[in-house]
């Protein structure tokens, strides 16, 4: 059977494409994934310069996610850790922190409060089409941030139905603690619709997320059985709507986007016994994202592209002391209990995409950013502005070789930014089925202004501010060789083995004062190494796809270099991970196993009497089972259990935490254990 798709891609800094696409439904699922992220239009995974993963929404439909924590916590380099005492979560990737991540929403950059990027769990899930993963400095083409890589969230837009409507319920246990529709356990909520006629289409959505928490205690425990168990998961619920409306012909589209969040994360520090009176905490984080974005197509060889964005983030802290005898409360007047802290973004993006033949092609842009922030623990009220000119060319010498140069030039009004950052990307068609690519990138990361103006006093910490930093540079290294081999018509098969070496300078750090060692703040004072490899494998044979990878990281020890110390340059983690799904074309339904091992987390710490120590962050497994039936034509059923394995915290040898709000050398709190889901999904449309 041959059906006929209408297919269009767009990116930020990229002209939309659109292509009528013939699918040939008996063959399996090809490997020919397009891809958008940093590419001057659509390109199969074949034909890209860079080494891009995909999830698609149907991967992420099979896994009932909740959000995008859940999805990415089995595929290879990520790590995932929780501050259960702001309830938030923070990403690493490939051995550096989430500040080094740039996390796009439609190729609008997400603001993040600090330097965790909670903004990551922040998107709804239901509006994803996919994700893709770009691992390597991309600072040429996106800018600060982008040094560990790029995660391109890219929404859905309106399918070729006049009209269409969805609906999503789904109850998930917490462990072994569930109440039906409220309070204990995970409960969401989804309806969203979409309409498409004569080049104009609109979409809306509205997410409701409720989760109750995990191993409280009761409202009414005292503060010393507060503490007595330290892995305690705060209740949040968030509440997320979405619209997006727009007009597209052959030559010409634009398109508007808003996306609101409000989220309230709730603390329960027990109760006083001597008068009864407790204090009561709520994280309230409102965000409101706007885009506007055009592209036109003047001809064959010039197409011109823009993106305008604003976000607006407020975080608010509301501390209350509760008297239980009488049911009333008061606001506390402790340090740092009450507080706003308001950040906004602006970002303007215009490129062109000039074809000179069929040989070269070039992309030259500008772009202008403008971050502003104000609250009572920020100095002043500061604004940095942004400014950069790029330029790429795409070059194919001859038949399967295309090296792809760029240079970024910035200007910064605040701090003092690389002048110039080069990339150096090439692709090499060594056989027909074998793929080599190198690269080289520089990529910078600007002082934020939390790192430079924020001031965190509370009555345990002092954090000032530095607005003397620079911006961190990075020298990185990659290459990769991907076999696709054995495409035959029920059975596929593609390999990828990479490598990768990333120097860091200029890294900011905290630093203790000289004068008195209570007071921290942020400074330039290090390096920093990464090194490792993966090999990624996928097969699709007839109804099962597989894939089956395997990483192993270096992050750098810096012991030896400023202590007469013996001990290792690399600290070295494993991980591994295989993701199966198997579909029953007779029943309508399927069965898919997430899984990965995560090994230990090695470093390296000084003791007293100056011996470098080696501690861990212990290793663990991690799975979701899952299965899937469409009922009927338009209702689906996914059931299954999540964290099979019932990990709900990790081991770890350190002394010390490094962290502000955990302890040396206690377990690192992971999850709230194995939980159990059934959710309904509806889909209604009409031609």
């Amino acid at each position: 059977m041959k059906i006929y798709l209408s297919i269009a891609l767009s990116l930020c800094g990229f002209v939309t494409v659109a292509q009528e696409i013939k699918v040939d439904t008996t063959k399996a699922n090809d490997l020919k994934d397009v891809v958008v992220t940093g590419q001057y239009g659509p390109q199969t995974l074949r034909n890209s310069v860079y080494n891009v993963r995909t999830i698609t929404a149907e991967q992420i439909k099979l896994r009932a996610a909740t959000n995008v924590q859940q999805i990415l916590n089995t595929e290879l380099g990520f790590r995932f850790s929780n501050d259960l005492t702001l309830g938030t979560t923070d990403v690493s990737l490939m051995g550096m922190t989430g500040r080094n991540i740039k996390i796009l929403l439609d190729g609008v950059p997400m603001v993040d409060r600090s330097d965790a990027r909670e903004s990551l769990n922040q998107i709804d899930i239901n509006t994803i089409e996919r994700i893709e993963i770009v691992e390597g400095p991309m600072s040429v083409v996106y800018g600060t941030d982008a040094l560990a890589g790029v995660i391109n969230i890219i929404t859905k837009t309106a399918g070729k139905s006049l009209l269409n409507l969805s609906a999503r319920v789904q109850e998930e246990t917490a462990g072994n603690e569930y109440e039906f529709l409220s309070e204990k356990g995970n409960h969401i909520q989804n309806i969203s619709a979409n309409w498409k006629n004569k080049g104009w289409s609109v979409l809306a959505g509205f997410t409701h997320n409720d989760f109750g928490g995990w191993n409280l205690a009761s409202k009414t425990a005292t503060i010393a059985e507060v503490n007595t168990v330290p892995n305690r998961w705060k209740p949040k619920e968030q509440f997320l709507g979405n619209a997006k409306m727009g007009y597209r012909n052959n030559n010409f589209s634009i398109w508007y986007r808003f996306d609101g969040l409000k989220e309230d994360i709730f603390v329960r520090n027990g109760l006083n016994p001597n008068n009864y009176k407790g204090i009561l905490q709520t994280y309230t984080t409102h965000r409101h994202t706007q885009q506007l974005q055009s592209e036109y197509k003047f001809s064959s060889k010039l197409q011109l592209s823009a993106i305008a964005g604003f976000t607006k983030l407020d975080r608010a802290t509301r501390t209350v002391i509760h008297d239980f005898s009488n049911n009333t409360e008061e606001l506390s007047p402790g340090l740092g209990e009450q507080d706003v802290a308001k950040f906004n973004s602006t970002i303007f993006r215009a490129t062109a995409i000039y074809t000179l033949n069929k040989s070269v092609s070039f992309q030259p842009g500008v772009e202008y950013n403008r971050d502003a922030a104000s609250g009572q623990r920020i100095s002043g009220s500061p604004v940095i502005n942004d400014y950069a000119a790029f330029i790429s060319a795409e070059i194919r010498f001859a038949e399967g070789i295309n090296i792809r140069p760029g240079l970024r030039f910035i200007k910064n009004s605040v701090y003092d930014a690389p002048p110039v950052i080069p990339s150096l990307n090439t692709k090499f068609a060594l056989t027909k089925n074998l793929d080599l690519r190198l690269a080289y990138a520089r990529g910078f990361r600007s002082p934020a202004l939390r790192e430079l103006y924020y001031d965190f006093v509370d009555a345990s910490h002092t954090i000032l501010g530095n607005p003397n930093l620079k911006a961190e540079q990075s020298n990185s290294f990659n290459g990769s060789f991907a076999w696709a081999g054995l495409q035959e018509r029920d059975f596929q098969f593609r390999s990828v083995l990479s490598g990768f070496y990333n120097l860091f300078k200029n890294r900011i750090e905290f630093g203790f004062s000289p004068t008195n060692t209570s007071i921290t703040t942020p400074i330039n004072v290090s390096k920093y190494k990464t090194t490792g490899g993966t090999l990624e494998n996928t097969l699709i044979f007839k109804n099962l796809q597989a894939t089956l990878g395997l990483s192993y990281i270096g992050r750098y020890n810096d012991l030896p270099e400023d202590n007469d110390i013996e001990a290792p340059e690399f600290a070295w983690a494993t991980e591994v991970n295989s993701n199966i799904t198997y579909t029953f074309p007779k029943i309508n339904g399927g069965i898919s196993l997430f899984y990965k091992y995560t090994g230990s987390l090695p470093s390296y710490q000084l003791a007293t009497n100056n011996i470098a120590t080696l501690v861990k962050i212990g290793d663990f497994h991690t799975a979701d089972l899952m299965l899937n039936k469409n009922l009927f034509k338009s209702l689906t059923i996914n059931t299954g259990i999540k964290n099979l394995f019932n990990v709900t915290q990790l081991a770890n040898s350190s002394a010390n935490s490094g962290g502000a709000h955990s302890t040396g050398g206690a377990a690192v709190p992971y999850s709230y254990g194995r939980s159990y889901v059934l959710g309904l999904s509806y889909n209604w449309y009409k031609l």
